[in-house]
């Protein structure tokens, strides 16, 4: 007899989602959390850079609210404020997360816990628990190259930590937090620079809207080094000193590494009971999430699969169906829509168009405009929308949008995407006028 049907070892979207179903289903659960209830999505990940986002955007409103007819006063961001209103968010989110499990009945210990056995786990207070279903769900982390003078950096999860902006930044990395933060800071009037090694940011993208965004970043001030990367760091008396590869010195207040994550496995005792893990040391699962010991499973960040917070809790509710309800359930990570925070906002669905190309003959479909609400302002900035069309079905294998309120965008037409739409199923749709979505279904001629 174990003391619980399901002991989960992570406290964020996955493993509280499988924790509060399985619950529900009147299984005795137990879930412990070493930090913070809500992981890397709720305490230093999507909420509180979201909040950010909103923030930082602030500052090109009230310029664009003069050509609208606006007289707009002094303004001046404070970022203390900022932070303790995002703090109270943050905490207000934890306490629902963790209660939504003890209102369900299951078990929480606020303090890790490793696996010691199969069905065992022990807790940081030297107490073991037994459980028939072990799920791990401990997320991930910034990596931080071994880099001469990385003492001095900070990561995605300080900045909300920090007591005061820094003036001058170095963000390092070229995906899509990378260049989220550094749009943000930006924004809120940090003289930022960003260094990345490759030739484009924003690897893995469109290749066209990875040109877009990147042009209207350094449009926008940010100072982007390509082909660029550190070779060490050192702290002096007017700041950091940052050595480069193209033999230039940036100095700058704090440095923000976003150069990739990995998985939360060390001393987790996974190597001690069988669990498999990779080469980056996330742990290696079937498609129904089950690990090398087969009482053992693991969702969400930790495997390295898609790193999105949705996927995580989808994960989570698909571990449930097959463990707890006899209904083997593989979770789909097949087109997922995304959308990435810069400023300009990128939403993506489906195939780039490079992809595409590899595998079918294509029609791209493609517009390019400024929006309606940057013309009074005066704004040169342009808005970019491809469809990708596979010619012999016209089935649309790709949508991909860069611009105002292009999350939301891609929400909805992640559903086409997913159902299957043609371009002609497009063509049928009439357009919402005016808004900057119609191009979605009025784009006639493949470019």
């Amino acid at each position: 007899m174990y003391d619980y049907d399901l002991f989960v070892i992570g406290g964020g979207s996955g493993g509280v989602r499988a924790g509060r179903v399985t619950a529900q289903l009147g299984k005795k659960v137990a879930l412990a959390e070493e930090y913070r209830y809500g992981g890397t999505c709720v305490i230093r990940g999507c909420v509180p850079k979201k909040l950010m986002v909103y923030a930082s955007a602030f500052a090109q409103q009230f310029t664009d609210a003069k050509g609208f007819g606006w007289t707009v006063g002094n303004t001046s961001f404070d970022w203390p404020t900022l932070r303790g209103n995002i703090d109270a968010e943050l905490n207000r989110l934890e306490g629902l997360y963790e209660k939504g499990l003890t209102s369900n009945g299951a078990d929480t210990f606020n303090q890790r816990a490793t696996i010691t056995g199969p069905h065992e786990v022990q807790l940081a207070d030297g107490t073991t628990k037994s459980a028939e279903t072990i799920l791990i769900a401990t997320g991930g982390r910034p990596f931080i190259p071994d880099v001469p003078g990385a003492e001095h950096v900070i990561t995605s999860n300080e900045i909300f930590l920090l007591d005061e902006l820094p003036k001058r930044i170095l963000v390092v990395g070229g995906g899509y937090i990378a260049c989220e933060f550094a749009c943000i800071l930006n924004g809120m009037g940090v003289e930022v620079h960003q260094y990345y090694r490759g030739a484009q940011i924003l690897r893995g993208f469109d290749g066209e809207v990875r040109g877009h965004v990147s042009d209207e970043m350094i449009a926008k001030g940010i100072n982007l080094h390509l082909g660029t990367d550190v070779t060490r760091i050192e702290k002096q008396d007017d700041g950091l000193h940052v050595h480069c590869t193209n033999g230039s010195i940036c100095v700058v207040d704090q440095v923000l590494y976003a150069t990739g994550r990995v998985a939360n496995t060390e001393n987790l005792g996974l190597d001690e009971v069988g669990v498999e893990t990779g080469r980056k040391g996330e742990v290696k699962v079937d498609t129904y999430g089950q690990t090398s010991v087969p009482s053992i499973y693991a969702v969400g960040d930790v495997t390295d699969r898609v790193q999105l917070t949705p996927v995580a809790i989808r994960e989570g509710v698909a571990f449930v169906e097959t463990v707890f309800k006899n209904n083997p359930t593989s979770p789909d990570h097949e087109l997922i829509p995304t959308a990435v925070f810069t400023q300009p906002e990128i939403g993506t669905v489906g195939m780039t168009e490079e992809e595409a190309r590899d595998k079918y003959d294509v029609d791209v479909y493609r517009a390019a405009f400024r929006p309606m609400q940057v013309v009074l302002a005066g704004r040169e900035e342009r808005m970019l929308m491809k469809l990708i069309v596979d010619k012999a079905t016209r089935k649309v294998l790709g949508c991909h949008i860069v611009g105002p309120a292009a999350g939301e965008m891609i929400q909805l037409a992640g559903v086409a995407v997913k159902m299957g739409a043609t371009k002609e199923d497009f063509d049928r749709t009439v357009a919402v006028h005016p808004t900057a979505a119609e191009e979605l279904v009025t784009m006639k001629e493949p470019v």
